[in-house]
């Protein structure tokens, strides 16, 4: 988001601060950003009263009653000392507070009207003149716990969505109405791809047939691809010793949200939360020459990771993830080649979901932030050469990117592919990321051309990323519409009645020798019934077999996305199938 808005919706979060503490003055107040929609604050009400949702109405008629005061922002610098005796009563602004003044960093107070609160800045001048009353709605209220951590208190979360314009905001509510009709838990459900039990547990998914067929469509999809690029399959545990990622060094960034396993033995294992560091001790299974880089690794395989209840959300956040995953190790002198093989798979399989079009994505080159680069591990003129690497792949296949920086993982750049769906929404897809420190903590070598050890370069890509939050956003962009290819069944023959059964086995045999997903209905059931099953499940083709089909020797062919009917023989019906799904 631009500044300015930014500013607005953090102007917005303070005003609605102010509001609720007119309302619920034994509220205590914490933190309040802006955010891509609008705005929040997190509340403790404590044992008093706490709003709901029916509240909110209340709450925002008092902020725009308010704001007629709020003409000017003004700042004041504090100490640490007068700071703290301003918030006494207040354990959340303490607790920053004494985290500003230990990186002995500034400490400021804003005033707006007759409201005052602890921030660093970042607030519309006049916000009674520059922010349209009328352009925002306070949304909805949850759960939230103080910093993110469940060890915390849990507070209350307001949220707001604002835009510059009415319109604008009009049309984000539209979308939102348009989201709801498409929500892959509603959708999925209805068409029997997936299921959750309380026996099971929370965030961990089951899929159907039908589910599990789609799933093996995208993964045997992303395979077929790259296998041009000399991508070979390999197989890992689902359990590991913690020392492989103490090694690694995800350990001191997850090990709160591993699944710890308990076995007879006192060594420590974790349910594995990612599969780049198993893949590095193939590679090191051997002595290595330069010769057989690059080498190329593919998995398809489910990592664990113990998400936050309240964080989990059908398939699109759950605790076993599939991982689309894959590992190139490769010379520097090599990276261009991998990255662009890369992008052609990714250019390849997006196309086939017909989303690789112009206007409808954009690459993000994440680089590092130059004003902080202590954070990133490696030698700068390694990272130099590899951002320089990545932005020519970009500009060599004609890639709509922009450079991000900041948004560089610690060990490596990457680019990041950044879809649009059906509604509008950016959804973060597939990845190629460079990485120079793990081969070095795990010492991967190979030797070079002199008889000299060299450290290979790691490449990590994700076509489609997490199975789970793929077929979440393609249910939710396609509204369960899918292409031919992605469709767990293809196409339903229906026959009239019994009389038509026997041709109708006859066509249901040669499509599924030709190898299409067919269903056959000779149920008992209307013709009418039959066919308002097809078309609840939302299948692209259906055929209806009667007397005059079966005299003219054709099938009269249905189709979801046209409507059209029409009279075809059932090899123009393979030949018609087969074109579509040739993507």
């Amino acid at each position: 988001m631009n500044e300015e808005l930014q500013n607005k919706r953090h102007t917005l979060a303070h005003l609605l601060a102010a509001a609720v503490l007119e309302k619920y003055p034994h509220a205590k107040l914490t933190l309040g950003p802006a955010i891509d929609t609008g705005f929040y604050y997190d509340i403790d009400f404590g044992d008093g009263d706490t709003p709901g949702d029916t509240d909110l109405k209340g709450i925002q008629k008092q902020m725009k009653k308010m704001v007629n005061k709020w003409t000017e922002f003004t700042h004041r610098e504090v100490s640490a000392d007068e700071a703290r005796e301003i918030y006494a009563d207040n354990p959340y602004k303490l607790e920053l507070i004494n985290e500003i003044a230990e990186k002995d960093e500034a400490i400021t107070l804003y005033t707006c009207g007759d409201f005052t609160d602890l921030c660093r800045g970042g607030h519309s001048e006049n916000p009674k003149e520059e922010i349209a009353m009328d352009a925002f709605k306070l949304d909805k209220i949850a759960g939230a716990y103080w910093r993110g951590d469940e060890k915390n208190p849990m507070l209350t979360r307001i949220y707001g969505v604002a835009f510059d314009t009415k319109e604008e905001l009009d049309a984000y509510e539209k979308q939102q109405e348009e989201a709801k009709a498409r929500d892959h838990r509603k959708i999925g459900k209805e068409l029997d791809l997936f299921t959750f039990s309380d026996l099971v547990g929370a965030g961990l998914p089951l899929f159907t047939p039908r589910g599990t067929m789609m799933r093996d469509l995208i993964v045997d999809k992303i395979m077929c691809i790259q296998a041009k690029y000399g991508y070979t399959k390999v197989s890992i545990p689902h359990i590991t010793k913690s020392d492989l990622y103490k090694t690694s060094g995800h350990w001191d960034k997850f090990e709160d949200e591993l699944f710890h396993v308990k076995g007879k033995s006192d060594t420590e294992f974790v349910m594995k939360p990612m599969n780049c560091p198993h893949h590095t001790q193939i590679f090191n299974s051997q002595p290595r020459s330069y010769k057989e880089l690059p080498i190329r690794y593919a998995e398809t395989t489910m990592v664990y990771r113990d998400e936050q209840a309240g964080e989990l959300l059908g398939l699109g956040r759950v605790r076993s993830i599939t991982q689309d995953d894959g590992h190139v190790f490769c010379t520097l002198e090599q990276i261009e080649q991998e990255v662009e093989n890369i992008v052609n798979v990714i250019k390849e399989f997006y196309t086939s979901l017909d989303m690789f079009k112009e206007g409808n994505y954009w690459v993000s080159l994440s680089v590092r932030d130059m004003s902080d680069q202590d954070k990133y591990l490696g030698n700068p003129e390694v990272w130099q050469k590899a951002e320089a690497t990545l932005e020519a792949v970009a500009q060599k296949l004609n890639l709509p990117y922009k450079r991000v920086e900041g948004e560089a993982a610690f060990y490596g750049p990457k680019l990041d592919f950044m879809f649009h769906d059906a509604i509008g929404r950016e959804r973060q897809l597939a990845t190629a990321q460079l990485d120079f420190i793990m081969p070095e903590r795990f010492n991967l070598s190979y030797t070079d051309h002199e008889g000299n050890k060299q450290t290979p370069v790691m490449i990590h890509r994700a076509i489609a990323g997490s199975l789970e939050r793929f077929m979440s956003i393609m249910i939710e962009h396609f509204a369960g519409n899918f292409p031919l290819w992605l469709c767990p069944t293809q196409i339903a023959v229906i026959p009239v009645a019994e009389n038509h059964n026997d041709y109708a086995q006859s066509v249901y045999e040669k499509l599924t020798e030709a190898g299409f997903r067919v269903e056959l209905d000779t149920s008992k059931e209307s013709m009418g019934k039959k066919i308002r099953q097809a078309k609840k499940d939302k299948l692209p083709y259906f055929v209806v077999i009667g007397d005059k089909d079966i005299e003219s020797n054709t099938v009269t062919l249905e189709s979801r996305d046209t409507g059209e009917s029409t009279s075809i023989t059932v090899d123009e019906l393979v030949v018609k199938l087969n074109t579509e799904n040739d993507v």
